[in-house]
């Protein structure tokens, strides 16, 4: 039986943003989804489970660190990819503190992301 690609959800407030790490991943193989905002990325993983999420810090409405906040109450054991092209080091402790992942800056570099991907999916293939 053929492996099932693993699906990973964009959340990112910038269009371009979605739409080119969509494509990079896409290309990887991967499912990828994407949405707007934090609000419409708990919305849509009432309906549907992935087994990554990359998310933007800074949006409005719900930024990245609310939306890491509400994602540990519903799905505590998600893999998160923060990015951000503000990055502090305040933001990036809080991100860790509450099980991101890893935190990289924007612009994204296709190479890094490409190596976090895989150790994620490395990790968490066990």
């Amino acid at each position: 039986m053929p492996k099932q690609p693993k699906r990973i959800l964009i959340v990112d407030d910038e269009e371009n943003a979605r739409i080119g790490l969509s494509r990079l991943l896409a290309r990887e193989g991967f499912l990828v989804d994407s949405v707007a905002n934090g609000f419409e990325a708990l919305n849509f993983l009432r309906e549907q489970e992935v087994n990554l999420i990359v998310t933007d810090i800074n949006m409005p409405q719900m930024n990245g660190i609310a939306f890491l906040k509400e994602l540990n109450r519903s799905h505590p054991h998600s893999n998160v990819i923060m990015i951000t092209a503000h990055g502090g080091v305040e933001s990036y402790i809080e991100a860790m503190n509450l099980g991101a992942f890893e935190y990289i800056n924007k612009p994204v570099k296709i190479d890094e992301l490409k190596s976090i991907v895989k150790k994620i999916f490395k990790e968490t293939s066990h």
